[in-house]
């Protein structure tokens, strides 16, 4: 919800991508680790990380410019990062 505010960087930003770099890929890695590949969920959760911020930036960005507003897009977004996780979630059971 915090990068719905104005005041919030991009997420395109060196720290704020660095970070979700980071975070893909520990939680590929932790992922990888109860499927026995450790380097592959690390490298899968790498690449999560990239196609998740550039393609949900591209997304968003296009989306608001359809409503003229960017608080839809936002709310759009987070809807299918919510059910996306969710169906990741699902499938490792």
């Amino acid at each position: 919800m915090t990068d719905q505010l104005p005041s919030t960087p991009s997420r395109k930003v060196p720290v704020q991508f660095g970070a979700r770099l980071v975070s893909g890929a520990l939680s590929g890695a932790m992922v990888g680790v109860n499927g026995g590949t450790l380097l592959g969920g690390l490298v899968a959760g790498i690449i999560g990380a990239v196609i998740g911020t550039l393609g949900g930036a591209a997304m968003r960005s296009r989306l608001a410019t359809a409503f003229g507003r960017d608080l839809p897009a936002a709310l759009i977004e987070d809807v299918i990062a919510i059910i996306g996780a969710i169906s990741v979630v699902g499938m490792l059971r």
